[in-house]
């Protein structure tokens, strides 16, 4: 089984702008199912597509279990059955050890910025960037699904 161990945090806008980040991809996504324990998205990543499911959060982990799909397909599942679609950019920025994902949103929530790192395990130390505000780990408001 796979599974998502992430955390998530606000970024600082006035900071982020002063970094030299590199290129980011284009990101647009829809949800098929969205319910509290479970979703299903089919997202564009690039020139690549993607339809992933994910369980319920606990402490900030769930199964989760992405499969590549063929674009054209990803494209018109979002235009047959997802009503709304999330856009936005998406920056891999190397921080010490990891990786941070930081997207910018373009609709819904156009200009939020937030940044996430995934772990190996629940405890794994990390650095934080000194461009991160607060965390909004496991806060629904910030989870994609939910700002559709």
């Amino acid at each position: 089984m796979g599974v998502e161990i992430e955390r998530k945090f606000l970024v600082d806008k006035s900071k982020w702008e002063k970094l030299d980040t590199p290129e980011g991809t284009e990101i647009q996504q829809g949800y098929l199912n969205k319910k509290p324990e479970n979703t299903v998205r089919v997202r564009t990543k690039g020139s690549k597509g993607f339809i992933t499911v994910k369980g319920i959060e606990v402490k900030g982990s769930r199964p989760e279990f992405e499969y590549e799909i063929p674009l054209d397909d990803a494209v018109e599942m979002i235009n047959l059955f997802c009503d709304k679609v999330l856009r936005k950019t998406r920056y891999e920025i190397q921080y010490g050890e990891h990786v941070w994902e930081v997207d910018l949103f373009h609709s819904p929530n156009n200009g939020l910025l937030l940044a996430e790192i995934e772990l190996s395990t629940p405890n794994e130390l990390f650095e934080l960037p000194e461009w991160l505000l607060d965390e909004v780990t496991g806060k629904a408001q910030y989870y994609n699904a939910n700002m559709l």
